[in-house]
């Protein structure tokens, strides 16, 4: 089974175990990681921004286009930015460590 450090706004590290198949938004779900998700998964904001090492961007399948609209509304983009609801864990994944930005900008509130 895949595991994947999620590294928090404080530094603090959490390695959790994925499911593969699963996103690692789901996977911070499960384990209570604070990666909100307001969309639910649908692709359809930026809350579950996640910066990707860099040793592991390359390993992950390219963003289609609306990931990367999507991706610039987030707060703190980087080089190696990606929504964690479109990162799907597959073994190549294991080890994979993504920091959570700052803060995060939520565009479905009103």
């Amino acid at each position: 089974m895949p595991h994947i450090t999620f590294i928090l706004n404080d530094g603090t590290e959490r390695e959790v175990s994925a499911d593969v198949g699963t996103s690692v938004l789901e996977v911070a779900h499960k384990h209570q990681i604070p990666l909100e998700g307001a969309c639910e998964g649908s692709l359809a904001c930026s809350t579950c921004h996640v910066i990707v090492e860099d040793t592991f961007f390359d390993k992950l399948v390219p963003p289609s286009e609306d990931e990367e609209d999507m991706l610039d509304l987030a707060f703190g983009l980087t080089h190696t930015s990606r929504l964690g609801c479109q990162i799907l864990i597959t073994d190549a994944l294991d080890g994979l460590r993504v920091r959570l930005p700052s803060a995060t900008k939520n565009n479905l509130s009103g």
